[in-house]
């Protein structure tokens, strides 16, 4: 297992992922066409904070599930929280260190229907299925 360290621009928040990054995608719902990042999904338990905590800033929107994470120092997109799969993060491959994706295919993803939270809707994700 690969293991890449990663941080938004200034260096105030700085994490690391353990993880082969063999897909990378653009998402199109509207927070993320504006931000522009490329991104792999990893789940939690390859995922490690290692420092700026305090520095990070959070943004929620629609049905707040997705945690969408900033420096509050240089503004910078780092990772969020993933709304269809919480025990994800997505990564904004362009903050890790020594990573060129060019070499990659991106991959569209289809976010601009997720948008509006749908009738119905449970306020919270009950888990991964297991069945």
């Amino acid at each position: 297992m690969t293991v890449r360290e990663g941080s938004c621009h200034c260096g105030a928040v700085r994490f690391r992922i353990a993880a082969e990054i063999t897909d990378i995608y653009r998402c199109d719902c509207s927070l993320c066409r504006m931000k522009g990042a490329l991104m792999t999904s990893v789940h939690e338990d390859a995922f490690a904070l290692v420092s700026g905590e305090d520095r990070l800033r959070e943004y929620n929107w629609n049905t707040g599930v997705a945690r969408h994470f900033f420096c509050a120092v240089c503004g910078i997109y780092p990772f969020h929280r993933k709304r269809a799969m919480p025990d994800h993060y997505g990564v904004n491959v362009n903050c890790l260190t020594d990573f060129d994706p060019s070499g990659l295919v991106v991959r569209q993803a289809e976010g601009k229907g997720m948008t509006v939270a749908p009738e119905g809707a449970r306020d919270a994700w009950p888990g991964p299925r297991t069945a």
